[in-house]
């Protein structure tokens, strides 16, 4: 997807983060992020994509949108991440 430098180095920043969080591989990581916004022109500056944080998408992707708490120690043992992106999906993009 098209994006502006400043989006990638978002981007980037969100899929260090799912690692960091949910323990999952960066090539899994980039896979769900082109996944939620693949079709997009994520090129202008102005992206809302930019208007939240990185731990927000970070969740909002991993668990498509059901996230019931957002406290930083909150306990998500009983919480459902979405399924990954087939890997014959072309969304993963980084060698695992």
């Amino acid at each position: 997807m098209p994006a502006s430098p400043e989006t990638l180095e978002f981007l980037d920043g969100i899929a260090d983060e799912m690692v960091s969080e949910f323990g999952i591989s960066r090539a899994e990581a980039v896979a769900r992020i082109n996944a939620q916004w693949h079709g997009q022109d994520l090129s202008d500056e102005d992206s809302l994509v930019l208007h939240e944080e990185e731990r927000y998408w970070a969740f909002m992707i991993h668990f498509g949108g059901n996230v019931p708490d957002w406290r930083p120690g909150a306990d998500r043992s009983s919480w459902v991440p979405k399924p990954p992106p087939a890997e014959d999906s072309g969304f993963w993009t980084v060698p695992a």
